[in-house]
């Protein structure tokens, strides 16, 4: 009776799942985001790490009153986002010859195109009463982004941004355990998407298709099956592949501005684009919150914001400038498919380089490493 049972449970669990698992696709399939993701955490149940007690350092001794929890966090990101002091920035912080103005369709496609129900930057400010005051609050915030790229400076509060610890798998104890996911202000997210969608023409010139990451209709998807044809197609030929996989740690977090901005000077941005973006990261503050308030604001010197539109279309200019150098496009190491020779391929800051023997793999390996 025990196993017939089991077998029946097991039937209906194995039914219930595909039911379950065609609602994902079917939502994943409509570009319903939300009902997709909130369907995954129903399905296999949510990680409940919680943000408790770090360790100060190598000894393991961690705070324990609030106020010293707090001095931990803003330490580590203080430290985390410190300007490298051998890159100093010369810049003078205006240009002239500026882009055409912004419009007022322009700023109504901004509003329309942020998604709702997202936490409040600093100012608490939420995208869904601009939505609510409709062409008074277009006109208002077309007034401000004009100014702003007239300009070039930004207002204070489109500067500062807020901290949110969101812990991964692992020791919840360590600082460096945690995803450091910042929240910006929705009024600045109107200039940021009208900035993004002008440099857009420019990231999808310099990306090669080898690069799936942030660009629309591509994903991680393309790049497993890839890799799966590749192999295929290696067994079919009879010939060795070798693959490395590289994860930056940090990423998003170590990017060098003064780096940047002489890359995007290099790959062909306008001048003027260039420098808001400079200007809107020169001055850049921060806060953590913690579960014992928020810490005391500083200075951010590096690093690209998880959270900010920019940030993708960035590090992903910032990315190809390292695989350029790193000679991936001269050297003959990788698969000759379709009198193609692939010997990368990329998601973001997941990188693969593949070749066909040991030899041939370590020169890109080693060139990619130099280039960081």
């Amino acid at each position: 009776m025990n196993a017939e049972f089991q077998r029946i449970a097991r039937g209906d669990k194995k039914a219930f799942l595909s039911d379950q698992c065609k609602e994902i696709e079917e939502n994943n399939r409509m570009g319903k985001t939300r009902d997709l993701f909130q369907k995954i955490r129903d399905t296999k149940g949510t990680f409940h790490a919680k943000m408790g007690s770090i360790k100060y350092g190598i000894d393991g001794m961690g705070p324990t009153e609030a106020e010293d929890i707090k001095k931990r966090w803003q330490e580590y990101t203080e430290e985390l986002y410190k300007k490298d002091l051998h890159d100093p920035d010369n810049h003078d912080g205006v240009i002239t010859d500026l882009e055409p103005d912004i419009l007022e369709c322009e700023v109504k496609w901004a509003l329309g195109s942020i998604t709702t129900n997202k936490a409040s930057g600093g100012d608490g400010i939420p995208v869904e009463l601009f939505q609510v005051l409709k062409d008074d609050a277009v006109k208002v915030l077309h007034s401000i982004c004009q100014q702003i790229w007239r300009t070039q400076q930004w207002p204070c509060d489109w500067t500062r941004s807020v901290f949110i610890p969101i812990p991964k798998k692992g020791n919840a104890k360590e600082c460096s355990n945690y995803r450091t996911i910042e929240l910006i202000s929705h009024t600045s997210k109107i200039m940021l998407k009208i900035l993004q969608a002008r440099l857009q023409q420019y990231v999808n010139r310099e990306s090669p298709d080898v690069q799936t990451g942030f660009r629309k209709d591509r994903g991680t998807r393309d790049q497993i099956a890839n890799i799966c044809w590749i192999t295929e197609k290696a067994r079919e030929f009879q010939k060795n592949i070798y693959f490395c996989f590289i994860d930056y740690a940090k990423a998003l977090d170590c990017v060098d501005h003064s780096k940047l901005w002489k890359i995007l000077q290099e790959m062909g941005i306008p001048d003027h684009l260039t420098c808001l973006l400079r200007n809107l990261y020169a001055g850049q503050e921060a806060t953590v919150r913690t579960g014992h308030g928020t810490t005391d604001w500083f200075q951010k010197g590096k690093g690209v914001s998880q959270g900010c539109i920019l940030s993708p279309c960035l590090f992903n200019l910032y990315a190809e400038y390292i695989m350029r150098n790193a000679g991936l496009e001269e050297t003959q190491a990788g698969m000759k498919i379709a009198r193609r020779n692939i010997n990368n391929l990329r998601y973001a800051d997941d990188t693969t380089l593949m070749a066909e023997s040991e030899e041939e793999l370590k020169e890109p390996v080693d060139e990619s490493e130099k280039g960081e």
